[in-house]
């Protein structure tokens, strides 16, 4: 049996430059950047002991508002970029499908939340109450019972309610770099396009 060893470093070292120069800009209508929410969100799962796969997935959720070409803020035109879709299928040459499937969950989460816990709504930021209309609002009966068969459903749950949690101005600002143990132990594929 022939073992190969991927170098999974040109994946860390790629996210770490998109984060370095594509996440300065003003993140929705929060007060902090999209590397902050990032790092914000990857410290909030670290903390609650969640797996690697759930910190990684929490620091790169919203990649997808960073790869595609809508501009920062596209749900202002009423323009839904389905960041959650064009991120998970972007990450896809890198990690497997417990990293980008809570991903690429994380809105109908934010739209199941909102629809089974009454308080949800309320806790939402106004860039979230924003995107929500164009994500589809609540979920219908439906819905809500295709995502409890959801088999990432747990894990996209858990990332959005961090999501809330990780905009704040006066929150922690870890290094993105500081993610570099989760990011290498969840890689499967580490050659940048």
């Amino acid at each position: 049996m022939t073992t190969i060893t991927v170098d999974k470093q040109p994946t860390l070292d790629y996210l770490t430059s998109i984060y370095d120069g594509r996440a300065t800009g003003q993140y929705g209508l929060t007060l902090i950047n999209q590397l902050a929410h990032a790092v914000q969100s990857g410290y909030h799962a670290r903390a609650q002991g969640l797996p690697a796969s759930i910190v990684v997935a929490a620091l790169l959720h919203d990649i997808g508002h960073m790869v595609h070409d809508l501009g920062d803020h596209p749900a202002a035109l009423g323009i839904d970029d389905q960041h959650e879709n064009v991120g998970a299928d972007w990450l896809k040459r890198y990690f497997g499908p417990d990293v980008t499937e809570p991903i690429r969950l994380h809105v109908a989460a934010k739209r199941y939340l909102c629809t089974v816990e009454p308080d949800y709504f309320d806790k939402l930021s106004g860039d979230s109450i924003e995107s929500l209309a164009l994500q589809g609002g609540k979920m219908s009966v439906d819905e809500v019972a295709a995502f409890k068969q959801e088999p990432y459903r747990e894990g996209a749950v858990a990332l959005r309610r961090i999501d809330e949690l990780a905009k704040d101005p006066n929150g922690p600002m870890p290094q993105f770099g500081e993610f570099s143990p989760e990011i290498l132990q969840t890689t499967v594929v580490g050659v940048a396009p």
